[in-house]
Parts: structure tokens; sequence; C-alpha cells
């Protein structure tokens, strides 16, 4: 668990190997792929070996990834800190919720958790993330937990055959 104060309904933990069939399922949404850089799918067995072989070290793996969980222990989504460069103190942030869970401020909770945690024991100076510009519930999302719009990256973004620009949404220590 990660910096779950009194009154939050959601924990950050790291992934169990029973959390396999929720990983999987998120993992194999083709819907999702736009979002993120995979374009197949993964086998249980890749994503077994993921877990088993994560150190949960940030500074060995440069990523690391964590289960959100409401107060029912249910996995509710999942959420990333990537891209981390120790030397420039930046980490990207991706999230996703389960959409059975979507509008009832898991995400916010979950980046607002993940603000704090690179913030005061990663000591980060910044985390970041590229949002597509047609998402206008991520960007509310980001928006909403401090994050500001950046520059807007032409063409950035494939999908559906045509490509489409993002925003920079950033968020400062």
């Amino acid at each position: 668990m990660i910096l779950k104060q009194p009154g939050q309904k959601l924990s950050l933990r790291a992934l169990e190997p029973e959390d396999l069939d929720f990983l999987y399922s998120i993992e194999n949404d083709a819907e999702l792929w736009d979002f993120g850089c995979a374009n197949v799918p993964y086998s249980k067995f890749s994503l077994n070996n993921y877990i088993v072989g994560s150190t949960c070290d940030i500074y060995a793996d440069k990523q690391m990834r964590l289960l959100m969980e409401n107060e029912e222990g249910k996995a509710v989504g999942l959420i990333d800190l990537f891209n981390f460069e120790p030397k420039h103190q930046r980490a990207e942030v991706g999230i996703v919720v389960a959409r059975e869970y979507r509008n009832m401020g898991y995400g916010h909770e979950a980046l607002m958790q993940i603000v704090a945690y690179a913030r005061h024991t990663l000591h980060l100076h910044q985390i970041y993330a590229f949002v597509d510009e047609e998402n206008d519930y991520s960007k509310k999302l980001f928006e909403g937990a401090g994050f500001t719009a950046g520059p807007r990256l032409k063409d950035w973004i494939q999908k559906d055959g045509h490509y489409g620009d993002a925003v920079m949404m950033y968020f400062f220590m």
C-alpha cells in the first residue's frame, strides 16, 4: 500500500500472481491499445513472467506498475510510472481504470497518490503523460489532479488508420 490516508477508498499495491487474470483482461483489451504502445495480445505466460520477474524497484526496472484496489479488495485499475529517468528525476505516468469502475473517483485518487509517492518517496522533479487530444475525459482527469497541459504534439498517436494529436500533461513537484 502506498500513502493511503484515512478516508481514501483506494490502495495502490504491487502486482501479485493472483492478479494475473485482471492484468490479462486489461492488457488484451484492444480498445485500450490506441492509448499505449501495445498492438498485439499478451499471453498469460508472458504476463505471469512479468509479474514474477519484476523486482518492484523502479531504479532497477525503470518502471513500476501498481494495482489499484478498492475498499472491497477488488482490482479496479492499474497505474504505472515508466520511462523513469533518475538523472533527470522524472517519469511518465499511465493509468487505466476498468470500465465498470470508471467515473467513481478512482482515477483521480490514484493520480493523487502517485504524485505524493513520486514527490515524497522517489523525490522526482516531474511526472508527465501524453494524452490523446480528443480524450476529454483523460485531459480532465489529469487537470483535476493538478497536471498542466503543455505542448501539443502533431500526429503523435496513430489510430484507426489516421494520426491524431496528443497533449503533454505534466506535474512539477
